[in-house]
């Protein structure tokens, strides 16, 4: 069956007998590579690329940072980022991934020096993976313990709690006129968090993981089981979960921002969270922040979004998808900040304290504050449920940062700290795809051995993580392991393909996709702008750069010295990647360099039928002269699309006689 067409592309004047391969609707075929797979349906890309970049950052990290930042002032450095570093970055691994149908080690044809970029690519989402699955599994263990009449946190007196546990129920019963302190005190949530769920009492540190907790060990091998499911067929099958993990979490966090905007007190919080404080825009923090916030919350550099758009056809209308995507996640932050500060103003109210007092940053409002908020509403096992769920759809299908990811350590507030938004459905698509690309012959009929393969090698590294010490070293991977050499590997990619590759052929390729080229913003925000704003980022990082702890605990100077190899294995993997591409290579050094950063011969779209001047004939078994001919002979009519190869040849014919000259 055709591909359908890009809604945006205009339609060609011809009569009904002479159409596009890609003007009827159905499902994607002819353009695609069949043998590597494909989006079944219209809606799978554009919603799994919104669950990628849709997660827990958007619901709570977004709202704190605003708040700490200038509260509704934030949205002002906020959206200036998104333009100068989040649309630009976006757009181009949408358009490498699309254009190449290459996952993120094979796409690298595009200037062979640089495959070590893709190598640490695949090094740091296989980190992630690990500790990443680790915060499903927390979630998974929540989610089975909301299944009750009564949810354990809400009260004292169980075994695992201390003389220091104070219940909020015993403050509203008390005299509200009196100001009760708390300072001193611990919430019946938080106590359940780390003495029951994490027994973090059983461990010294780091360096002592005591035993393996063997109910988190369960839940992550059922969430590992879970993730293989739902990839088990490709992008055929995680293309249809996305249309329940994208869109779920939205009816959740509706119901959610409803419940909370009508509970007594909502105003606290709401107010708490936008006051706009626009002095704190002559700081430069904020604008780092934001900057960070941007980067990390769209998910660019693990590659996932790049592998995505590899199963395009090749006349999907990403550009339109960028500006959906892309806004949409702003708007969904936004959003996501009344859902979240309505309830804490209501428990602001009810514990009698000011909100900030309630409101703490990271992963104490996933599995402390929130945990805590839902005892305080009516039918609480019925929200604590809904709210887990939507956790798990999130964690399933949507990226976790940094901060939510950095559990039970509400006041630790790295300088410069990551945000990774790591999607587990992209984490697997990405490392199998890039492997499988790489060796097509024999992986890709093997595709679903291979997958399970991965996944049963990541849970068994991610073991520690379920011992009594795991959370030290789950900080230890979610400091180290992206951050410094995610920076590195996008600034490169940039750098590769602007300056290396050239901004006047990757403007042409995109011309061949899409129909037209970028345009002034785009190529500024490549060339100047998105580069160098990154860099200023890894500066800002580097210079504010703090160990690593765990509330109180400092970690020793091996585990530091462990995690900075971690960040810096990433980076070294592009000279590595050099050193081998020049030894494949002939003649001097300089030629060797030469030669292999330039793009290989197999580099340019997919199919025969897409490619146009110098990518004519360069497809192993290519036969026709040109690909307007391929048309012709298949379909029997010129359409835009092969006006479009006309004048892209006829362009480079043009720069190729002015080159002679």
């Amino acid at each position: 069956l055709p591909c359908p067409t890009p809604w945006s592309l205009p339609q060609p004047v011809t009569p009904d007998l002479l159409v596009s391969p890609s003007s009827q609707d159905g499902d994607l075929g002819s353009e695609c590579p069949e043998d590597r797979g494909n989006w079944t349906g219209r809606l799978d890309f554009l919603l799994s690329c919104i669950g990628y970049c849709v997660g827990l950052g958007n619901v709570w990290r977004f709202p704190y940072r605003a708040y700490t930042n200038g509260g509704g002032a934030f949205l002002v450095p906020y959206f200036i980022m998104l333009a100068i570093c989040g649309i630009p970055i976006f757009f181009m691994e949408l358009s490498l991934g699309q254009f190449s149908s290459l996952g993120p080690l094979a796409v690298w044809k595009i200037s062979p020096l640089f495959k070590g970029v893709g190598m640490g690519t695949i090094l740091i989402v296989s980190l992630v993976a690990i500790y990443y699955n680790m915060i499903i599994a927390y979630v998974l263990f929540y989610l089975f313990a909301s299944l009750t009449s009564d949810l354990p946190w809400q009260h004292c007196g169980n075994w695992w709690n201390t003389d220091l546990c104070l219940d909020h129920h015993v403050i509203r019963a008390g005299n509200s006129s009196l100001p009760v302190n708390i300072s001193n005190t611990v919430s019946p949530s938080e106590e359940y968090w780390s003495r029951y769920v994490l027994h973090i009492q059983g461990s010294s540190g780091i360096g002592d993981p005591g035993s393996i907790r063997w109910n988190l060990c369960l839940c992550l091998l059922l969430s590992w089981t879970i993730v293989y499911l739902c990839i088990l067929k490709g992008v055929k099958s995680s293309g249809k979960v996305v249309y329940f993990t994208a869109t779920f979490p939205y009816l959740i966090l509706l119901m959610l921002l409803i419940r909370g905007v009508t509970l007594e007190g909502a105003w606290k919080g709401i107010q708490f969270y936008l006051t706009p404080q626009f002095d704190h825009l002559l700081s430069s923090k904020v604008w780092i922040e934001a900057a960070l916030q941007i980067f990390y919350s769209l998910g660019v550099g693990f590659g996932g979004l790049l592998t995505f758009a590899s199963y395009n056809t090749f006349h999907q209308n990403i550009y339109r998808d960028t500006f959906i995507v892309t806004l949409g996640n702003a708007i969904t932050s936004i959003l996501a900040g009344f859902a979240i500060f309505s309830v804490l103003g209501y428990m602001s109210q009810e514990l009698g304290v000011p909100v900030n007092q309630v409101a703490k940053a990271g992963p104490g409002l996933a599995f402390v504050v929130y945990p805590q908020a839902m005892t305080m509403l009516p039918l609480s096992p019925f929200w604590s449920f809904l709210f887990f769920f939507m956790l798990l759809t999130l964690g399933l299908d949507s990226q976790v940062r940094t901060e939510p990811t950095e559990p039970a350590v509400p006041s630790r507030q790295p300088e410069g700290s990551g945000d990774p938004l790591l999607l587990q459905f992209a984490f697997m698509e990405t490392i199998v795809t890039a492997v499988t690309d790489e060796f097509p012959y024999y992986l890709r009929p093997k595709k679903a051995s291979f997958s399970a393969l991965i996944c049963i090698a990541l849970f068994l590294m991610g073991l520690i993580l379920t011992t009594e010490g795991g959370m030290y070293w789950l900080v230890l991977l979610d400091d180290y392991s992206a951050g410094f050499g995610l920076m590195v590997v996008v600034i490169t990619t940039c750098l590769v393909v602007t300056r290396v590759y050239g901004m006047k052929r990757f403007c042409r390729d995109i011309h061949m996709m899409l129909g037209f080229k970028p345009g002034p913003y785009f190529r500024a925000c490549w060339m100047v702008l998105s580069p160098a704003t990154m860099m200023a980022l890894l500066v800002y990082n580097i210079v504010k750069y703090q160990p690593s702890e765990y509330g109180n605990y400092q970690f020793p100077s091996w585990a530091e010295a462990l995690g900075i190899l971690m960040g810096v294995l990433s980076c070294l993997m592009i000279p590595m990647g050099m050193v081998v591409a020049v030894l494949q290579e002939e003649g001097t050094l300089w030629e060797r360099v030469q030669q292999a950063s330039r793009p290989a011969l197999g580099w340019g779209p997919a199919l025969e039928e897409n490619r146009s001047g110098a990518y004519v004939g360069s497809l192993a078994g290519s036969q026709s002269p040109k690909p307007l001919m391929v048309h012709m002979r298949k379909y029997g009519g010129i359409t835009s699309y092969e006006n479009t190869a006309i004048e892209v040849d006829r362009e480079m014919e043009e720069e190729d006689e002015e080159e002679s000259m």
